[in-house]
């Protein structure tokens, strides 16, 4: 017995049911999934530039007979919806499965999504499991699901299934044999003369899966009350159970197709039914779309946005509400900020002094929009930044007088800002864009990525050429700049920000948390004059003194990149190495 999270269990589960094979793009909460199965013996993983590469990687083993698994968040899933819509009709040569972890509560995310709603658009089945056990088991037999039904078969967690440990009996693993691939232009060819009769089969693969869900054995019903019953899935089923141990609960392990006749007959043996879901009424739609009615819950509504707690569930119902930990009034807050020392840093500072629109991306840099450097005016998605400062300049070219900048990471560049870039390029566009290359994908957990030349499994590769990338689209206006040198950031924004062109600056140190390099702290002097700017970088190691409103860096945060220093007009933040030689700080 092992205790595994839910990540931990699917990347097990895969192993066990002899995946050779694994692609993915990490996304919180779905990353240590790829992570753990890379570690495993006899696989193969890799780090793919976005989740529509890496599914069509896994598309094209499947095709040719291995089994794989694809890992992905849930705003992934929409990245890979292109070829997943189409690998319900190809299906499968091995077997196929596809994490799709979802994010209630936007712990990491720009959004809510249920992913349920793909599997239903798709007609791919989805498994949900409630724990790391079934988490395992699921992943493990959706491989022998997959083949025998010929489809993908989708894996939904949510963030507390994904990171939350829990018993797990884990096993030994069945080797996979590959089948010989052999040509079959019907089914894996989809134009138009060979995607019509697909689609046929797969009206009879959904047929075939809407019967075999009425006894699939991962819908489980524990016998209550006969005066409430409540239909559930995942993580909400969790709640559910300990909020409400008298009620008689279904809970559905697949959620796509859902057992029509099951839930029927279930909701005759009860006196009311409901329908207990995070941040969706996925369930309920489909429930009700059966003729099945569902009952209002008698107490306080459930939330329409968020994740459950079993709280939560309880008083929805008006029983005594399960204890929980309140937040102490006394406690202060602690707002998300970049780290000390955060090659980002200098570059939104400068953003801000020259009132530039800022189109922004996802990755850590997007703290850059919080307070106090509010440098930020919008994130949408992944590579977004590039194509909405386009579509900035060209709704703005003739009333703002103000520079239009991009600002985005290494791995997202190379996820999706090259193809935004091309179409700036191919349109003539202007402007400039930041590429802020921090060595790593720092915000999953410092990851590799093309342009750090880091694969998953650390094996022998290149290092991409970003400049040289951005050269071979036809930019000529390109500098690389330390983004750690204020002089040296302000000059390349000027220059770039004034020409009539599109530029690219490339601000390229690395993350702190790759290079834990530290170098003397600074500190204050007598010299300080209370002015206030060194504040305004938002490094967490600087603070101001409550009484007489000097600057204070607290030694133990601070990792001696200098930063502050080179924004103090008195020469008043010096470093502790030269202050014991008793010299000045020496400007970067």
């Amino acid at each position: 017995m092992e205790l595994l999270s839910g990540n931990e269990a699917i990347a097990q589960g895969a192993w066990e049911a002899g995946v050779s094979i694994g692609v993915a793009y990490p996304g919180t909460p779905s990353t240590e999934t790829m992570e753990s199965f890379a570690e495993k013996d006899g696989v193969y993983a890799e780090w793919c530039p976005n989740e529509k590469v890496a599914l069509e990687v896994g598309i094209g083993a499947s095709a040719a007979g291995a089994r794989v698994l694809a890992t992905m968040k849930h705003v992934g899933v929409n990245v890979a919806a292109d070829p997943l819509f189409t690998a319900a009709y190809t299906g499968v040569g091995g077997g196929l499965v596809i994490l799709a972890a979802d994010d209630p509560g936007m712990h990491s995310s720009q959004n809510e999504q249920d992913s349920r709603f793909y599997a239903l658009a798709a007609r791919i089945p989805m498994l949900e499991p409630s724990d790391s056990a079934e988490a395992l088991a699921f992943t493990r037999e959706a491989y022998d699901l997959s083949e025998r039904f010929d489809v993908p078969f989708l894996i939904r967690s949510t963030v507390r299934i994904s990171h939350t440990k829990t018993p797990v009996e884990t096993g030994s693993r069945a080797e996979h044999r590959l089948v010989p691939y052999e040509k079959d232009a019907g089914k894996w060819v989809m134009m138009p003369a060979f995607a019509k009769p697909r689609r046929k089969v797969q009206d009879a693969r959904v047929a075939a899966l809407k019967e075999w869900v009425e006894d699939c054995p991962y819908n489980i019903i524990s016998r209550g009350s006969s005066e409430i019953g409540i239909v559930c899935s995942g993580a909400a089923y969790q709640h559910v159970a300990e909020a409400m141990p008298e009620a008689s609960i279904f809970k559905l392990g697949i959620t796509w197709p859902l057992p029509e006749q099951a839930l029927k007959d279930f909701a005759g043996t009860v006196d009311a039914l409901y329908v207990v879901e995070e941040a969706s009424d996925y369930l309920s739609t489909q429930i009700k779309s059966f003729g099945i009615a569902i009952d209002q819950v008698p107490g306080k509504a459930l939330p329409l946005d968020g994740e459950l707690t079993p709280s939560l569930v309880g008083a929805a119902f008006g029983v005594q509400e399960a204890p929980h930990v309140t937040q102490q009034s006394d406690i202060p807050g602690r707002p998300p900020a970049l780290c000390a020392g955060c090659p980002h840093r200098l570059v939104f500072k400068e953003l801000t002094r020259i009132r530039a629109i800022v189109t922004g991306d996802i990755g850590c840099y997007t703290l850059g929009a919080l307070p106090p450097l509010s440098a930020m005016d919008t994130c949408v998605d992944m590579g977004a930044s590039i194509s909405m400062a386009h579509g900035f300049e060209l709704a703005l070219a003739e009333t703002e007088h103000r520079p239009v900048v991009a600002v985005i990471g290494d791995s997202t560049f190379g996820h999706s800002g090259l193809s935004s870039l091309l179409n700036t390029v191919y349109n003539q566009g202007s402007g400039t864009v930041c590429i802020l290359d921090n060595r790593t994908t720092a915000m999953t957990g410092q990851q590799g990525n093309p342009f750090n030349g880091i694969t998953l499994q650390k094996r022998l590769t290149r290092e991409l050429d970003l400049e040289g990338i951005i050269a071979a689209l036809g930019i000529e206006d390109i500098a690389t700049v330390n983004p750690h040198d204020m002089k040296a950031v302000r000059s390349a924004l000027k220059a770039a920000t004034g020409s009539d062109g599109l530029s690219v600056i490339v601000f390229r140190a690395p993350c702190v948390l790759v290079d834990r390099a530290r170098k003397p702290a600074f500190e204050v002097t007598d010299d300080c004059r209370a002015c206030g700017v060194c504040p305004t970088l938002g490094c967490p190691a600087i603070s101001k003194e409550p009484e007489t409103g000097r600057a204070s860096i607290d030694d133990a945060m601070c990792i001696g990149c200098g930063q502050c220093a080179q924004y103090c007009a008195f020469s008043a933040i010096v470093s502790t190495a030269d202050a014991v030689k008793g010299e000045s700080s020496v400007r970067l």
